[in-house]
């Protein structure tokens, strides 16, 4: 059964996006359980760090989980959205670092999240970027923080071939900010959320809070365009056609 699982060890929060039979693909209501936890986590005096990584050894988060996207209609977009909009801010505001351990591949609104995230860590065989355009899913939030990332050239190229970075590239462009061996990508995840935790808490969360002020207006005008052209995109029916036709290869 998809789900969130949630510990805390020495201070840092894990976070484990649990859906590994499809990549770690997230439901709705994991979705609704990551800005919980991340609020939570926020508040406990416990915890000085965060971290986010995916079960196994496959993925971090393959994006929504596409058997929930086969039975979205028009009517799904304004909740769909808004939930992922109570994600967003629930890192952004976060004033504690939130580290991304990505142990696989990265797409979608899964690559969305990392890119949110304070830092990125990853390996060599990390596949990393907004693949919807082939999934018949406007890449429209997405298009925003990637273009914050990288600019327009890159930017388009990404959103409208739907072609995934590997290690190198995301590194070379920015996107990760290590590449370690596979099974280091979790512990040094945490030595770095350590040594963030150990700087000036005052001046971290200050600094932090101008990113999320930065970010948010941007941010804000991509969901409301967001829910006009997904509206336009899920009432034509392409994406549930889509999705409806990944299920069925993957159960054949």
């Amino acid at each position: 059964m998809p789900q969130l699982n949630v510990n805390v060890n020495e201070g840092i929060g894990i976070i484990t996006l649990n859906n590994p039979q499809a990549l770690n693909a997230w439901t709705q209501q994991m979705q609704r359980n990551m800005a919980t936890s991340l609020n939570d986590l926020d508040v406990d005096p416990e915890v000085k760090g965060i971290i986010i990584t995916g079960q196994g050894d496959r993925a971090f988060c393959a994006g929504q989980d596409l058997n929930e996207v086969s039975e979205f209609t028009e009517d799904s977009v304004d909740e769909w959205l808004d939930i992922f909009y109570q994600v967003y801010d629930a890192v952004l505001s976060n004033s504690k670092p939130i580290i991304a351990a990505l142990n696989g591949v990265t797409a979608g609104s899964g690559y969305q999240l990392a890119l949110l995230c304070d830092l990125r860590i990853g390996h060599s065989g990390v596949r990393i970027g907004q693949p919807e355009v082939k999934s018949g899913i406007p890449s429209i939030t997405g298009m925003y923080l990637t273009w914050q990332s990288l600019g327009h050239s890159k930017t388009a190229e990404m959103m409208l071939t739907g072609r995934l970075l590997d290690a190198a590239e995301a590194k070379q462009a920015g996107l990760l900010a290590e590449v370690v061996p596979a099974e280091q990508v979790l512990a040094r995840s945490i030595e770095l959320a350590k040594e963030l935790a150990a700087l000036p808490k005052q001046a971290f969360a200050l600094t932090k809070q101008r990113v999320r002020a930065t970010l948010l207006p941007g941010l804000k005008e991509a969901f409301a365009a967001a829910v006009e052209i997904d509206k336009q995109a899920y009432g034509d029916g392409e994406p549930q056609r889509s999705a409806n036709d990944f299920v069925a290869k993957k159960g054949a």
